[in-house]
């Protein structure tokens, strides 16, 4: 299969490798290029709460700037980890909380069951 040049640079194919799907691709650079927006928006006023960003570029535009840190290694998409579903009198192994007894845990699933 034959690529074509693009004029993205970097490349996009090579990013797709580094993320492993379109879709970590997206959110990745897209929240890295809000952080490096804030960081440029709040420049002048020396909050320093934003990361500012990790390479020299030439680009202007934050995603621009999000595509090359990939490229260069700065920024490694993961994966993240899987949340428990809490439940209300339940603790993160599925255990009862202490004060809390069978039937008002019942009561609590039944609950969210109907909403």
């Amino acid at each position: 299969m034959q690529r074509h040049e693009s004029m993205i640079n970097p490349p996009i194919e090579g990013l797709l490798d580094l993320a492993d799907s379109k879709f970590r691709l997206v959110t990745v650079s897209a929240k890295r290029a809000r952080q490096i927006n804030s960081y440029f928006g709040q420049l002048g006023e020396g909050l320093g709460a934003s990361i500012p960003p990790q390479i020299t570029s030439t680009a202007r535009k934050p995603l621009s700037i999000a595509f090359e840190e990939m490229d260069a290694g700065k920024i490694v998409p993961i994966e993240p980890p899987d949340e428990p579903e809490e439940v209300e009198g339940l603790d993160a192994d599925g255990e009862l909380l202490e004060g809390t007894t069978e039937e008002s845990a019942d009561d609590a699933d039944s609950a969210d069951e109907g909403a």
